[in-house]
């Protein structure tokens, strides 16, 4: 399970899919109805928040944007309402450390995207992050 902390329109189709799949499973994790995945570190953060299923709503519905803009048909249904608006934070190490992670899948899997992607040095992150100064969280399996 990989939730990117990166703007999904750094995405291929693959890995747009992929990340929607992941983040429906996450939530279905979070709302307690599924016994797989609950000790995913790629959760924590989404757990750590005092609003974590608001938190995944509105993580998918970013996801689901970007679907739509590139005309997928994502169904919007799955997504659960949020009741309230919510805000994470992601360390400047955290996303340089997926950056290169997915540069390095884009090469090989999707080398015309990876060549539009590779000169960035610092990306975008999903709108639902804001960065502050730090290292490649503690969650994350280096």
């Amino acid at each position: 399970m990989r939730l990117w902390s990166l703007h999904p329109q750094y995405l291929d189709r693959l890995g747009l899919v992929a990340l929607w799949r992941e983040a429906l499973l996450a939530q279905a994790v979070l709302h307690g109805k599924t016994r797989g995945y609950r000790n995913h570190p790629q959760l924590d953060r989404f757990k750590a928040h005092a609003a974590p299923l608001a938190a995944i709503s509105l993580y998918l519905k970013d996801i689901h944007s970007e679907a739509m803009a590139r005309g997928y048909s994502f169904d919007k249904s799955k997504i659960e309402p949020a009741q309230q608006p919510v805000a994470l934070t992601v360390t400047t190490g955290q996303i340089k450390y997926e950056w290169k992670h997915l540069l390095a899948k884009l090469k090989v899997r999707s080398p015309l995207i990876y060549q539009q992607w590779q000169t960035i040095e610092l990306p975008e992150v999903h709108p639902i992050f804001s960065v502050c100064p730090g290292k490649v969280e503690s969650w994350e399996r280096q």
